[in-house]
Order: structure tokens, then C-alpha cells, then sequence
């Protein structure tokens, strides 16, 4: 039985003209992946860039599709590689405003419920293989506070309350090169590194139960 991967991406936002995380979900769905576990096709979905809304969109789609793996992915200006991130904490603290106008500082995601949850996908795994294939990638310890942290929450809440069985986690990306021209100093990969880098991540999520035991911390 073919499987079902939803990735998500989110529109543009602080007045940059695309956002990354979008053009390269969009650019995998519909795209079929084997595995010696069987095979899965990729669905993608754009959520707002907007607290509350962007949750809500993640869960609806998560109901829609029916995924084995959700895998959201968001755009990490200044960051040189793919982030595997590694623990969602319950808060949203915005430095800038979402693309509703909305600013919410130190305001609890879910009220009540846990600190932190840790992604359910093989980082460390995932890491080596996007290594291997070339891509630069690395594990991270935070997924910030703004947008993306609250949907990477949002989905491990889901998942612990409501669907013990599906896995899930979040990726960063840089800016793409059309981006940095307009930061100078800031690091960017190309669009079509990053698409070949969230199939291998894909892949290897899919294949991956148990997760390699290497160092992956961070010294700050």
C-alpha cells in the first residue's frame, strides 16, 4: 500500500518577494518515493505565515491527507544548511509581526500543555544521509519562537494527543541565492539543492525507525 508524506511550506513573509520553504515543497508534490519499505507519494500544502492560523491549517491538512509522515519545512534566513530540528517548546514570542498583524509575546501555544516536544524523525539519520548526498545539513537545538516553532509544536501536540503512530519534525532552510542578493553577508543554497535534500530527508525518515548515535549537540 502506497503511504502518503504531507510537507508543508509557508507563503512569503517580512516583505521578502517568495518564500523558500514553499518553492521546494511545491516542487516534490506529487513526486513518488521508494524505499525497501514500500513506496510514498508526496503531498504538499502552504500554510499562512500567521500564529494560530498556521496550526489550524497544519491540522486540517493532516486531516485531509492522512499521512504516514509530516514533515513542515520553513524558511531560516542566516542559517548556511538544512536544520533538522530537534525540540518545539510551547511558546510564541514574535520579534517581528506575523502576516495577520499579530505579535504575541510570551504567550503559551497550547495552554497547558508540555514545555517542549522532541521531533519523532531519525535527526541525526537524516543529517548523515543529507551529508552523504552532498547537502550541506546539521542538527538544531531551537526552532525559534516565531511562526515555524508554533507549527512544529503544533504538529508534536497533535501527535502525542491525537496520532500516536504518525511521525513528524521540521526542517529550516536558508534563503535561496534570488533572496541573499538582498542581505548581503547571508548565506543561501540553491533551489534545487534543497528539493534534492527534502527528498533524501523524505527517504530516509520513511526507511529509518531507529535513529544513529552520534554527535549532533551544540556547545551555544
Amino acid at each position: 500500500m502506497t503511504k502518503t508524506v504531507l510537507l508543508t511550506g509557508f507563503d512569503a513573509f517580512d516583505k521578502e518577494p517568495v518564500n523558500p520553504s514553499w518553492e521546494a515543497v511545491r516542487a516534490l508534490d506529487g513526486v513518488r518515493i521508494d524505499t525497501p519499505e514500500g513506496a510514498a507519494v508526496i503531498v504538499a500544502r502552504q500554510l499562512p505565515t500567521v500564529f494560530g492560523a498556521a496550526g489550524e491549517a497544519l491540522v486540517a491538512a493532516i486531516g485531509e491527507v492522512q499521512p504516514a509522515l509530516v514533515i513542515a519545512v520553513g524558511q531560516a534566513g542566516g542559517r548556511p544548511e538544512l536544520s533538522l530540528e530537534r525540540v518545539a517548546i510551547n511558546v510564541d514570542d514574535a520579534r517581528i509581526p506575523d502576516n495577520e498583524g499579530k505579535q504575541p509575546v510570551d504567550t503559551p501555544i497550547v495552554v497547558g500543555g508540555p514545555t517542549a516536544y522532541f521531533a519523532t524523525l531519525p535527526i541525526k539519520a537524516i543529517v548523515h544521509a543529507l551529508r552523504d548526498a552532498g547537502v550541506p545539513a546539521s542538527v538544531s537545538q531551537t526552532a525559534g519562537t516565531f511562526v515555524c516553532n508554533h507549527v512544529f509544536y503544533s504538529l508534536c501536540h497533535y501527535i502525542a494527543t491525537r496520532a500516536p503512530r504518525l511521525r513528524g519534525g521540521f526542517v529550516h532552510i536558508p534563503y535561496l541565492p534570488e533572496q541573499a542578493v538582498r542581505h548581503p553577508g547571508q548565506p543561501s543554497l540553491a533551489l534545487q539543492m534543497v528539493v534534492d535534500g527534502l527528498g533524501v530527508v523524505v527517504r530516509t525518515a520513511l526507511s529509518v525507525r531507529q535513529d544513529v548515535r552520534e554527535s549532533g549537540g551544540a556547545l551555544h
